[in-house]
């Protein structure tokens, strides 16, 4: 093997990784407010008793949980122009990952709304509060907490998710990298490089859910 490694056309496009870095994140984080608005109000609408929102969310959930991220984001971007209605990469890109994100939210979120019990519901309404609150204060947060976790794990797979955004040609990491690869043929380096990076950008969102859940969702301490 007289391979010979060359990160010289890294170092050069380094600052651009890093741009794309911010493209990548910049999605993740579009994609997980999405992605948790659609798991709230899906659950919401799931456990409705309103039968046609309850199936409208059911089949928004299998629909969903068995396509490919791919087909999704192409639908999105490809089949929406014929209805009259034309988004950039960008803005198609969030979409997908919220919408992809928010089926798996609901019935992450969902789990921890079912593992509340019933009587600290009918405990706040004897005590006169609104259903709204009920739902916000003694069910949602609680749910929350307990599930977390498993949100967590979720939305860092979205992050990694976002490289399939450069079919679209949306502005990202993995878009960045194949330029610079097509450019410069070394494709070990640019890629190997790019693995650091998303290892990083994963941890980096790791820990940054984890201190949201440790100032909004741990229990109170003497």
């Amino acid at each position: 093997m007289n391979y010979k490694f060359d990160f010289g056309p890294v170092l050069e496009g380094f600052p651009d990784l890093m741009w794309g870095c911010l493209g990548t994140l910049g999605l993740a984080l579009g994609g997980m407010a999405l992605a948790i608005v659609i798991g709230i109000g899906g659950v919401v609408s799931r456990d409705s008793h309103f039968l046609p929102f309850r199936w409208l969310t059911m089949a928004f959930i299998e629909i969903v949980r068995n396509t490919p991220f791919l087909v999704q984001i192409y639908f999105i971007f490809f089949a929406l122009p014929f209805a009259g209605i034309l988004l950039n990469p960008t803005i198609t890109a969030v979409i997908a990952l919220g919408i992809n994100g928010g089926a798996y939210a609901i019935e992450i979120i969902r789990g921890g709304v079912q593992s509340i019990n019933k009587g600290q519901v009918e405990a706040g309404l004897a005590l006169g509060l609104r259903k709204s609150v009920v739902f916000r204060v003694i069910v949602l947060k609680p749910a929350l907490r307990a599930i977390f976790p498993s949100l967590t794990s979720q939305f860092v797979l979205l992050t990694l998710t976002t490289s399939i955004a450069s079919a679209v040609s949306a502005y990202e990491l993995t878009s960045v990298a194949k330029r610079i690869e097509s450019d410069s043929f070394r494709s070990f380096e640019v890629y190997g490089t790019v693995t650091l990076m998303y290892l990083a950008m994963s941890w980096l969102v790791m820990m940054i859910l984890n201190q949201i859940s440790a100032r909004y969702f741990n229990y109170p301490t003497k």
